[in-house]
């Protein structure tokens, strides 16, 4: 007896179940596999002959340091998002903190450095770098933008850093791929976490948090929410009126309330 229209349902549903879940599992596979091209979009260095370069030899990899050198105990170290070549802000850091000697990191793989990114990694050059320059700079302000907050405030968890500033900064990456990504299990997926709220409850220095008020890809809340994790009357938070994300730098304020954590 041949099977009825109602007998054929159940086999049908199952067959779309199977498809459903070996799509979706396909793509936890290729985010799992691809992630971080989602996180890193390396860029090259601007030519600037104002810098004076400088290479870390650290493990597998030559870290590239755009510096304008300076004598006395004050120094910067700035780490950039995810997107920046870092070595364009030399000209303007190097005007507006004219005593303080200026080191901006290129990641590995941007801006001529070898290697390929990751939390870890950045975060054992971002070490390197400041032991090197803490010999001869013994106050040293560190200054992370977007991605690099989470990279600063690590640092300077585990560093004798003097004061911290960070820029448009993430409770952690964690909760940003989770929003982006609301269907898939990105607790269990992402390698990269930049869980910014857990060093930030060790953190004992000046701190300053920068924000933009119209900012389109880190949600005021997560800034906030990182905020609550410093300790009572080590942080600040300073919202730049009419800037957005990638705008923020472009405000004529923004120098100037960088400044101000310095």
């Amino acid at each position: 007896m041949p099977p009825t229209k109602v007998s054929r349902m159940p086999r049908i549903l199952v067959s779309i179940v199977v498809i459903v879940a070996v799509v979706y599992l396909a793509l936890c596979a290729a985010l799992f596999v691809f992630q971080r091209a989602l996180i890193y979009f390396p860029q090259p260095r601007a030519v600037d002959t104002s810098a004076t370069p400088l290479t870390l030899s650290v493990d597998d990899a030559q870290v590239l340091v755009s510096v304008r050198p300076h004598e006395g105990p004050n120094a910067l170290i700035y780490f950039g998002g995810n997107a920046e070549d870092v070595s364009r802000s030399l000209p303007s850091f190097s005007a507006a903190f004219a005593d303080h000697a200026v080191y901006l990191m290129h990641y590995r793989g941007y801006g001529g450095s070898s290697g390929s990114p990751s939390e870890e990694m950045i975060s054992r050059d971002a070490m390197t770098l400041f032991d090197q320059v803490y010999a001869t700079h013994p106050h040293i302000t560190v200054v992370g933008r977007s991605l690099g907050s989470g990279v600063a405030v690590r640092l300077a968890s585990q560093r004798p850093a003097a004061r911290l500033v960070l820029i448009t900064p993430y409770n952690s990456v964690e909760e940003l791929a989770a929003r982006q990504f609301p269907i898939f299990p990105v607790k269990w997926l992402l390698k990269d976490t930049f869980e910014s709220w857990k060093y930030a409850a060790h953190i004992t220095v000046p701190t300053l948090l920068i924000a933009a008020e119209h900012d389109e890809v880190i949600p005021r809340s997560s800034t906030e929410r990182l905020f609550t994790h410093f300790a009572n009357g080590v942080a600040s938070l300073k919202v730049i009126p009419g800037t957005g994300h990638n705008s923020i730098s472009e405000s004529p304020e923004y120098l100037k309330v960088l400044g101000d954590g310095l």
